[in-house]
């Protein structure tokens, strides 16, 4: 039975808000909304927890955050109605919010990711008694887990090595670790271990390691294949609509993406991919199998306005008038058919 713990420091409540068309410098008034729990590696159990529910393998997911307190109950409301296994430590102020602004007509997804006030001197002392608690939770977790996603932004009030630290603990473990994560978190990362799996976007790679952006496939691939070499692991690349790159020590694969006719929400697309390679890989072992399958999650998951599924919603958690905590929920799935 594998056992999977996602690691998310940036966890989010995300508005998904549905229009028939925006129109700027207009008063846009939307069709319906949806509140879900979110943040990189929380999506990725929302959709492990589905695929589970809908397969015979057995596996248990739980997660792990940091939640402001002035909203966390909402969190950890709208992750139980998930079936979501969360464990977390509470930090003063509040839990990022995020919308997503879906426009019918011209099928277009916008973010705006809203930042947080910088914390108070008392605020950052009290942060930092709770970032004690919440890396031994962490290292708790990671010693019942066989699997260990850490995707997602650090926020700045964290300790710059506190992603190496939960890489080296995975690694000492000998856990497989999936880091999605970029830039000086990732290099820092590297100079202290290395993750089982890298996997990042083809603009976060480039950054990283100082190639021109865009960059051509073949320039592309051969960079993966020889940092995968030296670094003796998988290094996994989303390009988007352009198919997905990856390397096992220096051998290299390419899965094409899927087209999808009715593109409704891309966000968390990335996160469905994790989840669903996550979920093949454990079982099979098989990179080119579970390759298709996290490119079947993503794709699935754009097709959903919810961020980070791949299940069909007859009712989806929708609002017109209601506020929360009068907010309720009912919803009927329809099967999951995934080609073998």
């Amino acid at each position: 039975m594998a056992k999977f713990l996602a690691i998310c420091l940036s966890s989010t409540i995300q508005k998904t808000i549905s229009f028939e068309r925006v129109e700027l410098k207009h008063v846009n008034r939307s069709i319906h909304y949806r509140l879900d729990a979110s943040g990189k590696a929380i999506n990725s159990a929302r959709i492990l927890e589905q695929l589970k529910s809908q397969s015979e393998d057995d596996c248990t997911v739980h997660s792990i955050c940091p939640l402001g307190s002035k909203n966390a109950k909402l969190f950890l409301d709208l992750a139980k109605q998930d079936n979501l296994s969360v464990s977390f430590v509470k930090i003063p102020g509040f839990t990022r919010e995020c919308c997503t602004v879906l426009d019918k007509s011209n099928k277009t997804t916008t973010e705006l990711v809203v930042g947080e006030p910088n914390p108070s001197h008392k605020d950052l002392l009290k942060i930092k008694k709770t970032e004690e608690k919440l890396v031994k939770k962490i290292f708790g977790q990671i010693k019942k887990s066989d699997f260990v996603l850490l995707a997602g932004s650090r926020p700045d009030f964290w300790k710059s090595d506190l992603y190496p630290i939960i890489c080296e603990n995975a690694v000492k473990n000998e856990k497989t670790i999936l880091a999605d994560f970029w830039g000086k978190d990732l290099l820092s990362t590297l100079e202290k271990t290395t993750p089982s799996i890298i996997k990042i976007n083809d603009e976060e790679y480039c950054k990283t390691f100082d190639l021109d952006f865009p960059c051509d496939s073949e320039t592309l691939k051969n960079h993966i294949s020889k940092k995968s070499e030296e670094l003796k692991n998988i290094i996994i690349i989303t390009r988007g609509t352009d198919s997905t790159l990856a390397a096992d020590c220096g051998k290299l694969y390419e899965c094409a993406t899927e087209k999808i006719d009715d593109v409704v929400n891309t966000t968390a697309c990335g996160d469905s991919f994790n989840a669903g390679f996550l979920q093949e890989y454990a079982k099979s072992k098989n990179i080119e199998a579970a390759l298709k399958k996290g490119t079947w999650a993503a794709a699935r998951n754009a097709e959903k306005e919810c961020p980070g599924t791949v299940l069909w919603w007859k009712r989806s958690r929708i609002f017109r008038f209601a506020q929360y905590p009068r907010m309720s929920v009912s919803g009927t799935l329809e099967s999951l058919h995934y080609p073998k």
